[in-house]
């Protein structure tokens, strides 16, 4: 699998019901899990006072990220997205060592 860099930005549209927000959100959470188990989500931060995420997130091509991935998500139609494609720095040091931050 190819790993690929991705910012998302979830804007809930305006006179959304707050029940429909919480359901989608519930649900979202449910699909991050069953997509890291299935090694698709990597990793996810937010970035400290910001509303947007950023993940590494993993799929066979930028097609099945899309499409059996991200598109999976049930607050995918409320996301912007930008995705970078990932390659294998010569200098990365590997995995965090256990006890040290990842």
């Amino acid at each position: 699998m190819r790993e690929f860099l991705v910012e998302i930005t979830t804007t809930v549209p305006e006179g959304t019901p707050q029940q429909e927000v919480d359901e989608r959100r519930a649900a979202e959470a449910v699909r991050a899990r069953e997509l890291a188990a299935a090694g698709h989500l990597a990793r996810l931060w937010r970035p400290v006072g910001e509303l947007r995420s950023i993940g590494v997130w993993c799929a066979d091509d930028e097609t099945e990220l899309h499409e059996q991935v991200l598109g999976t998500l049930p607050l995918r139609p409320w996301m912007s997205l930008t995705v970078t494609p990932l390659q294998p720095h010569p200098n990365d040091p590997g995995p965090a060592r256990p006890g040290t931050p990842a």
